[in-house]
């Protein structure tokens, strides 16, 4: 079995590692440089896209801003999965908000804004506070206003109609009512072509500055999990899905509330390399390709800790119990996702005492206040 991996980052890595036990080739074409290469090694095979598309069994994505050049080809082949429209739904916020509602899953109340007029008709409909997003390709804290004053909406706007009118009608923005939620979650989950679906644990994540920086998984949350997985099968079943899709939720008082769609593997699933008896990249491959679905049960009580914009961390951490370190690969950049650390034990209490001295030797986490950051 030969897959086609559409961006050839970190994700597309783990996706080959996790393929080659199951005797699955991958070859990742790298978006930007127009070229098809081998997704740990970096070799560059020589062939051009049509070539890869025309040989693989399977095409799938990493990431979900795929150029359109490169999408349509793709779909034409019949082999993508999950399909063009999904990956779309997971880059353009219009189309994602269009799907939330024809599943009928609950999101947060919103307004697409393409003029000024739009612009102040959304603030007098919805109030204030607003998030504002671009709808295509923010990400991480990027693209994003908060409207708390009439200052804020004063000054915004010049800077949200430069980002419309650089677009070439392109680009909107997406205005959302603020949400006052306890904690961020998500789901992780798979769909095959049959519909079997499995889920894992529900993941409790902390962002700092806007980037994902710890998650947990959670155990003993049935109800949650219960109502998290019937938002997932609406949402998987809308877009007829086939492979891995990460869903991020507001806990409001234990209702759940759609923040966004992810239609690949998850920076917030990571932990499940260790944490499970199959991986979320397992599970996609197993999805994508066919064939039967993994375990999703948790093993231990887990979680990661992202590394960002470092290329070494104190040596101590690799001799601490239950800590496997995940390495990119990358050239260090401030703010840039290098690796990231899974950590695993027998009980919560010592997983959340590993996260402190994780924290104590790597203080660039962020996680010192952890009482307030996990809320199991």
């Amino acid at each position: 079995m030969k897959v086609l991996v559409l961006g050839s980052g970190q994700l597309a890595r783990m996706l080959c590692l996790s393929a080659t036990p199951l005797n699955i080739h991958i070859e990742a074409y790298d978006v930007g440089n127009d070229w098809l290469v081998h997704p740990v090694s970096g070799h560059f095979n020589g062939q051009s896209l049509q070539q890869a598309i025309d040989e693989c069994d399977v095409i799938t994505a990493e990431f979900e801003h795929i150029p359109e050049a490169v999408l349509i080809p793709a779909e034409a082949s019949g082999k993508l999965k999950p399909s063009a429209d999904a990956i779309r739904a997971g880059g353009d916020r219009r189309i994602e908000k269009a799907l939330l509602d024809n599943a009928n899953v609950r999101n947060a109340d919103y307004r697409i804004i393409n003029t000024e007029a739009e612009y102040q008709q959304a603030i007098a409909e919805l109030g204030l506070p607003l998030i504002i997003k671009t709808a295509k390709e923010g990400y991480d804290g990027k693209g994003q206003w908060r409207l708390k004053s009439d200052a804020d909406v004063a000054t915004a706007w010049p800077q949200i109609a430069e980002v419309i009118a650089a677009s070439n009608g392109q680009q909107a923005v997406v205005a959302e009512v603020f949400v006052n939620f306890d904690r961020e979650i998500s789901m992780i989950g798979a769909r095959n072509a049959a519909g079997k679906i499995k889920a894992f644990p529900l993941t409790q994540n902390h962002h700092s500055d806007g980037v994902l920086a710890l998650s947990v998984a959670l155990a003993e949350q049935a109800e949650l999990q219960q109502q998290a997985e019937v938002i997932f099968t609406a949402i998987a079943e809308q877009l007829d899905y086939v492979g891995v899709l990460a869903i991020e939720f507001f806990d409001c008082q234990g209702q759940l509330l759609v923040n966004e769609i992810a239609p690949r593997v998850h920076n917030s699933g990571h932990w499940t390399q260790q944490g499970c008896f199959s991986s979320q990249f397992d599970l996609h491959m197993r999805a994508i390709c066919g064939m039967q679905l993994g375990d999703t049960r948790l093993i231990q009580p887990t979680a990661m800790i992202n590394i960002l914009g470092e290329d070494t961390i104190d040596e101590a951490i690799y001799a601490l119990d239950g800590v496997t370190v995940h390495w990119y690969g990358k050239s260090k950049r401030a703010g840039r996702k290098m690796g990231h650390i899974n950590i695993s034990a027998s009980s919560y209490d010592q997983l959340l005492a590993t996260i402190a001295q994780v924290n104590t030797l790597f203080p660039a986490a962020g996680l010192a206040d952890l009482s307030e950051i996990v809320k199991l």
